[in-house]
């Protein structure tokens, strides 16, 4: 059965938890083989199954794929025994000190269940630590002397991160229970008891020692967590009662989150446009979206064939995930940075994440049927083919993926295919995100609004995120190795006021640790509260929002149109309400708009101010290359004239070229209604810096990179200003000459704080981003209210196709007129209903409810 998109089943409604749990669970079978009670069966296969995820089996073990990764689980925990041997007073390994660090407990707790998987582990090369009793015995001889000194008393635990007691430690134990159920059982009878009921305990954002619906720390890949492990729990007491439960909490994940209708008030998951979010309001599908990705399709596995759920009807679910919010932010096997919150401070990398994509989806495609399983096939063998860092097997979780990892990349049959296509233009508006592909780029961007965050902090992760969600771009060009181009190295190196796309006032902020002396503002006794993890740090501290309501855009078939007014953010707007400790910072102004074309991204900003009267720096774009790479900048002066290097001018077009990359990026300045060519400064300058800049756990690493930067400035006290120009991929000198004065097929019809407006003559294109209340016309197009819109003329067909949104996501209806003459629809959305009046074509497109996105009606 498949569960269509808009199910959603945290409601739990009885149509659709029949679908996917049976009545009574496993044991709704009459009797397993050997005449075992079913649920005795269906138990024991769901522990063998996570024995075999874990650690693989003789057979998949025995396969030359898998010695590498075998290799790494035995050198783990041979240097993981070593550590154990030299422990001292208070340590289970060497250099952990316990007892106050509920950092070194956690990774006690791993390093227990590391070693215990080697011990579990079928074929391990000569010289791994044996397999035998005495290793696993030490194993449950250290599960025993941590819950008695430092885990099992309540009232000394729970101190610190509460991620640690709530799901990481419980990860670790639950699968070294797992994988040593028969040692315990004989040695230590009651303890597997002792440490479920210790987990229950510090289920403390739960209800009961169970899991809450209600909570904030219960949802999307966290909630994943913790069920999947409660389901394993129960396994090892035979509580079907409890293995049930944990299913239905972690069927709620599976829900497309309908905004209009919350279930316990949760906004964290997938959405219909393919946006993921988590902690209430980060666009996150590249970290905690890939993290609930892997852990639902773990768990597929382990239920497989134990009756207690019909996987089957969640594997649609999952694909579309898959399909429509990982597969667009994937570019070339590099996770883009505008989905990763904190974590884009991380060393791992963009191909390190879509590496773990890679490994749920190989694994996911086990259980897909007919094209779907072809499909999902195809894209890991693309993920491997076009990447310039393939994913590692050796790095995968369990051998049975690596096996059909290399199963996949060995059979002839299955192409390496994209699941995008050439051309695809996405609107997450859910997430504030828009995604611009082609065949030689892919453009992404980051926006924030009174729903979403401008950016993410925390403990000590992403120190400078200021403005990462104020317009911030990527453009990835086809060919590169992203490491080299975006990545930590970027955000080490490119200054934070400086990242390409952002309007910055001229101010120097200080990182959350430099303002507070620690990771986090703490103050418990004022009236808001702020503690490590409460409301006020995530609300004022983590992740803010930001106060605008416009940020949205509309997509007619791949084309597309965004804008956004850019805000103060939460904490800066309520400052009244905060401590007078608390430092907010205030914000430029803009109003800007994106043209998603096929050859240009055409960028218009308006209202470019600040109100405080500070210098502002509007950056066109930002780029790094490597210090040894040949790069050449080189353009055109306004009026003529060669340009070169340097400086400042008023210029017609701009290009940056890494010849020693054979990549290049144009930059045209086109003219807006009523204002001339504003100076552009351009700089390329070689800096070094550690990559410790951007977050304290990362390596003291000293990076050089050259940058490239230009950008607009506007001294301090300027009035407003409006800029337009165009992003050109890939181009030629040749081709930026060509485009001329007049800006070629591309003309500016407006640029004001209420109305954007771009036309493109080759492409039949118009293309309009409305602000404000009020009646606004431009080419023939008269619109009410804020509003973006497209209209295409096919030359050839003499139809006219128009897509429309409400990017303040608050609007019932828009209207809209076209001017000429009569036309009629010939396919069309049902929310989108067509009249005629005099002088023109009138469309009525009911936008209430609909969360941005577009509404497509096709007229002749």
């Amino acid at each position: 059965m498949e569960i269509t998109r808009r199910h959603v089943l945290s409601l739990l409604s009885a149509a659709g938890l029949a679908a996917v749990i049976p009545a009574s669970g496993a044991a709704a079978a009459s009797t397993a083989p050997g005449g075992a009670r079913a649920g005795d069966a269906g138990i024991e296969r769901l522990l063998g199954n996570a024995r075999a995820v874990l650690a693989g089996t003789a057979e998949s073990n025995s396969r030359p794929e898998t010695a590498a990764r075998l290799a790494a689980v035995a050198a783990t925990a041979r240097g993981h025994l070593a550590e154990m041997a030299a422990a001292g007073e208070n340590e289970l390994f060497h250099g952990l000190p316990l007892g106050t660090s509920d950092s070194n407990l956690n990774t006690s707790f791993r390093r227990l269940y590391e070693i215990a998987l080697a011990s579990r582990t079928p074929g391990l090369p000569p010289g791994a630590p044996p397999g035998d009793d005495a290793t696993r015995r030490r194993v449950v001889d250290g599960l025993v002397t941590l819950h008695e000194r430092y885990y099992g008393d309540q009232a000394q635990g729970y101190y610190g991160n509460w991620h640690h007691w709530e799901i990481g430690i419980s990860t670790s134990v639950t699968a070294t229970l797992v994988l040593l159920a028969e040692e315990i059982a004989d040695q230590q009878p009651e303890l597997t008891r002792r440490y479920i009921a210790s987990m229950d305990a510090y289920l403390r954002n739960g209800k009961n020692g169970d899991v809450d619906l209600d909570s904030r720390f219960h949802t999307g890949a966290n909630l994943a967590d913790i069920t999947t492990n409660r389901i394993l729990q129960g396994a090892l007491l035979a509580d079907e009662g409890r293995i049930r439960k944990a299913l239905e909490d972690q069927l709620t994940v599976y829900a497309t989150i309908d905004p209009y209708r919350l279930a316990h008030g949760v906004t964290d998951g997938h959405y219909a446009d393919g946006s993921f979010i988590q902690h209430g309001s980060v666009a996150y599908t590249g970290s905690y979206g890939k993290g609930l990705l892997s852990r639902v399709v773990q768990t597929l596995t382990y239920l497989d064939g134990t009756g207690y759920a019909n996987t089957g009807a969640l594997v649609p679910v999952v694909h579309r995930w898959v399909t429509d919010g990982f597969a667009p932010v994937i570019f070339e096997g590099w996770m883009m940075e505008i989905v990763k919150g904190r974590a884009v401070s991380r060393t791992g990398g963009g191909y390190a994440d879509s590496a773990a994509v890679a490994e749920a989806v190989t694994d996911l495609s086990a259980y897909a049927d007919g094209e779907r399983a072809a499909a999902l096939k195809s894209y890991v063998k693309h993920l491997h083919t076009a990447s310039a860092a393939p994913p590692d097997p050796a790095r995968f979780a369990s051998p049975l993926t690596v096996v059909r990892h290399a199963a996949i990349l060995a059979d002839g049959s299955v192409p390496a295919v994209d699941l995008n296509p050439a051309a695809r233009c996405t609107a997450f508006n859910a997430m504030d995100r828009t995604v611009h592909r082609r065949p030689g780029h892919a453009f992404a961007l980051a926006r924030s609004s009174e729903r979403i965050s401008k950016y993410e902090y925390m403990n000590g992760e992403n120190l400078m995120p200021w403005f990462q969600g104020d317009g911030a771009h990527y453009l990835y060009l086809a060919g590169e190795d992203q490491r080299q181009t975006f990545g930590v190295d970027y955000f080490t190196t490119v200054s934070p006021y400086e990242l390409a796309g952002v309007t910055a006032p001229d101010e120097r902020r200080q990182t959350v640790p430099e303002l507070y002396g620690k990771p986090y503002y703490d103050n418990p006794e004022h009236p808001l509260h702020f503690t490590a993890s409460s409301e006020s740090q995530n609300t004022y501290v983590y992740f803010p929002r930001g106060t605008g309501r416009h940020s949205g855009g509309a997509v007619l078939d791949a084309y597309g149109a965004a804008a956004m007014v850019q805000s103060d953010d939460v904490a800066y707007a309520e400052r009244d309400r905060l401590p007078d400790d608390f430092t907010v910072y205030r914000n430029a102004r803009a109003t800007k708009s994106w043209f998603l074309l096929d050859e240009e991204i055409v960028v218009l900003a308006a209202g470019v101010e600040d109100r405080a009267g500070r210098a502002v720096t509007s950056t066109v774009d930002a780029r790094i290359a490597d210090p040894d790479d040949t790069v050449r900048v080189s353009g055109e002066r306004d009026g003529g004239g060669a340009w070169s290097g340097d400086g400042t001018g008023r210029l017609r077009w701009l290009r940056y070229a890494n010849e020693t990359r054979r990549t290049a990026v144009g930059y045209l300045f086109l003219d807006s209604p009523g204002e001339r060519l504003h100076p552009v400064t351009v700089g390329l300058k070689t800096v070094t810096r550690s990559r410790r800049a951007v977050r304290t756990a990362n390596p003291d690493t000293a990076v050089t990179r050259r940058v490239f930067h230009a950008a607009f400035r506007q001294n301090a006290g300027a009035t407003q200003r409006a800029y337009a120009y165009a992003l050109v991929p890939g181009v030629g000198e040749r081709e930026l000459r060509g485009y001329g004065a007049g800006g070629g097929p591309l003309a500016v019809l407006a640029n004001s704080t209420r109305l954007q407006a771009v036309r493109h003559a080759g492409l039949g294109l118009l293309a309009v981003n409305s602000f404000g209340r009020g009646r606004h016309t431009v080419a023939g197009l008269r619109l009410d209210g804020p509003a973006s819109v497209l209209v295409r003329r096919h030359h050839t067909s003499r139809e006219v196709t128009v897509a429309a949104s409400d990017p303040t996501m608050r609007r019932d209806r828009l209207t809209l007129l076209l001017h000429g003459r009569s036309l009629r629809p010939v396919s069309s959305a049902p929310d989108v209903r067509v009249s005629h009046v005099p002088g023109g074509t009138l469309l009525r497109v009911t936008t209430r409810h609909a969360y941005g996105s577009t509404r497509t009606v096709t007229l002749r």
